[in-house]
């Protein structure tokens, strides 16, 4: 299953708390038993955490969070890519080096090729949370069914977002709020529709929606 959270700082907002970012992170561990991994910006203005439930290349190489060959771009990734032997094929003709065989890399290096677009070449389930420090951007997408979640707020200064809201409420600066508003579609319709959730401030990305977050400005666009 895998899980996936992180915090990115917006403007002047503070630095990364790493043992914030690992209790966020253990919150989930249910979603992946076998592994743990942390990674936090040199700046420390990024922090990407997963769980891992081991599918695909069960070696330590497949370890998140994971880089590209100059360490510019980080991902954490919850879920699988059907086509991911066939995109690292043409990928290794094309001259990326690849150090597992995980299909979380091929995605990493599918960006470097095709950028935001590269999602039109994935076949799956997934929620990805990519880093660009070339751009200083946070890309999120989310699969076209919505199988893996993935959920996000602004509060203290910070992006924070994860695979489930429970994570994202260790942060002191989350209020736990009810959106009433969202609570009456609970209660007619069974769910909340997206982007809302019966947390005020918090909300979900659509199915088949993808995000883009300047850090920088916290300019942010769902697409």
């Amino acid at each position: 299953m895998c899980g996936i959270c992180g915090m990115v700082t917006i403007g002047d907002g503070p630095s990364v708390d790493a043992a914030l970012l690992d209790t966020m992170r253990e919150v989930i561990a249910h979603r992946g038993p076998d592994d743990a991994g942390s990674w936090i910006s040199s700046d420390g203005r990024v922090g990407l955490a997963n769980r891992r439930l081991a599918i695909i290349d069960l070696s330590p190489a497949g370890r998140q969070p994971m880089c590209n060959e100059d360490g510019s771009l980080w991902i954490a990734y919850n879920g699988e890519t059907y086509t991911y032997a066939e995109h690292m094929a043409a990928l290794k003709e094309r001259g990326h080096v690849f150090r597992s065989h995980s299909d979380t890399e091929v995605i990493v290096h599918l960006y470097e090729e095709c950028g935001h677009d590269c999602l039109h070449r994935l076949r799956g389930m997934f929620a990805i949370a990519l880093w660009d420090e070339r751009t200083r951007e946070l890309f999120l997408a989310r699969d076209r069914l919505g199988v893996k979640p993935l959920y996000y707020t602004v509060a203290g200064g910070q992006f924070i977002f994860g695979s489930e809201i429970k994570t994202i409420l260790r942060h002191p600066a989350v209020k736990r709020e009810v959106d009433a508003a969202a609570l009456y579609h609970f209660l007619t319709f069974l769910t909340p529709p997206a982007p809302d959730t019966l947390f005020k401030g918090i909300h979900k990305l659509p199915p088949g929606h993808r995000a883009v977050l300047h850090a920088d400005s916290g300019e942010f666009r769902v697409e």
